[in-house]
């Protein structure tokens, strides 16, 4: 089961390391300052794990999963975490992602901006780990969630991406 995770995970970053992706990376200082920061907000290894941002025609799917299957406690800690910031985001809470990558993080505003009902939040836990789906109607939210997404991927440069459906 490991290694059929691995490969998949091998293939899909080899599918996706051409130029289908839609960001541009930070520079290696943005990425050590985000790393640092990063560990200071989330309770699991960025090491340990993947971070999946999937852009949908509705909004997008954030998934953090683990590369080691059968690693229990980062898989625990990925959940309490992504549950948590689920429950935040939905009260319009977005202070985790901003003490990350800063206040001025693309797209970040216009989710703050989001009035009740208008942005989805769904958490759902995986098998490797768990993911947080985000869904509106309204084409600016929409639009700030792809830019979210954009700008999570440019700081996390290990992170995969798949481009919108």
């Amino acid at each position: 089961m490991a290694f059929r995770f691995m490969t998949l995970a091998a293939l899909t970053m080899l599918l996706l390391a051409g130029p289908a992706q839609s960001f541009e990376k930070a520079n290696k200082a943005r990425q050590e300052e985000i790393e640092r920061r990063g560990a200071q907000v989330m309770p699991f290894s960025l090491e340990r794990t993947l971070h999946i941002f999937t852009k949908t025609k509705s909004g997008g799917v954030q998934q953090v999963v683990v590369k080691d299957s059968s690693d229990t406690r980062q898989i625990a800690l990925i959940r309490e975490h992504l549950n948590k910031i689920s429950k935040e985001f939905a009260q319009g809470n977005f202070s985790d992602p901003a003490n990350i990558h800063g206040n001025d993080m693309p797209g970040l505003s216009g989710l703050e901006k989001a009035r009740p009902g208008q942005l989805r939040i769904t958490y759902k836990d995986l098998p490797n780990g768990a993911q947080i789906e985000y869904s509106s109607d309204n084409p600016d939210l929409i639009d700030a969630i792809h830019r979210w997404f954009d700008a999570q991927l440019a700081d996390h440069a290990g992170a995969l991406h798949s481009p919108p459906t």
